[in-house]
Formats: C-alpha cells, structure tokens, sequence
C-alpha cells in the first residue's frame, strides 16, 4: 500500500540527503494528511482509501504538468525541470498506465457490458471505469473518447 510505502521512501530519501525528493515525498504526505483530516470530519477515523489515494497522486501530476507548460511560457527552465523530477517522483507511487490500445479495448468491453449507447450511458461507463481503473486510466482522455463514440 502508498500509505506505508511513504515513510519507508521518506526515511530512505532523507539518509540519501536527496533533499528534492525529500521535499516531494513531504508534499505527498502533506496533501495525505489533509484529506484524511478531511475524511475524519465524516467519521471515517482510517483516512482515505487506496483508490482516493491513487487519485490524489494523479491530480498532483496533472497540477505539475500544468504548472509546466506555465514555466515553459514564462522561459523558467528551471522550475520546469523541478516540476519534471516532481512527477517523475509522484509517478513511483503510481500504477503503470494503460496504454492507448488497452484503453480502447477496455471501452469497448464496459460498452458492451453495461450495453452503452448514448451521452446518457457516459456516467455509467465513467463510474465503471473509475471502480476498476483508478491510477491506471486518465480520464480526461477517456472522457474525450467516451463523447467521440457516444455521439
């Protein structure tokens, strides 16, 4: 699990004295703590699950590819690089992605399966994805092919 993987990686990170990837894996535990803290409020005492985390983790890379093509404007090669060693960082705790193919195949069977043939379907196909595929799947991609075939 992320959860207990984290402290061992910071502790490794922190006697290597890699202090960027210190302050990256600080960062993960940091937004962890928030959304436990956040969950707590609703009475859920364990924190978020392991699929919230994987979603947590992806967002974080998502925000840094973001922040990326920001610095790239503003000629700031710098912290595009520190972006770059961010996510390349983030993406350890992540599960491999599922390649352009695998994702159509998938598709199609979550079409079939739940016999998806309009715009309508397109929240019941997200919901399946998501409960089989978090981590896995960006879904903004997924979402853009969903309306292309569901048209």
């Amino acid at each position: 699990m992320i959860r207990e993987r984290l402290p061992e990686t910071l502790k490794s990170a922190m006697r290597e004295k890699n202090m960027a990837r210190v302050s990256t894996l600080r960062l993960i535990m940091a937004a962890l703590k928030d959304r436990d803290i956040a969950v707590r409020e609703k009475g859920n005492y364990e924190g978020i699950i392991e699929a919230d985390i994987l979603q947590m983790l992806q967002g974080m890379v998502k925000q840094r590819k973001e922040s990326i093509i920001l610095y790239e404007q503003g000629s700031r090669p710098d912290l595009v690089a520190k972006e770059v060693k961010e996510i390349d960082i983030i993406q350890e705790f992540l599960p491999t992605p599922l390649s352009d193919a695998e994702t159509e195949t998938i598709l199609s069977e979550v079409f079939e399966s739940l016999n998806a043939h309009s715009v309508k379907d397109m929240g019941r196909v997200m919901a399946q994805l998501r409960e089989n595929y978090v981590g896995r799947m960006d879904f903004s991609k997924v979402a853009e092919l969903l309306k292309e075939k569901l048209k």
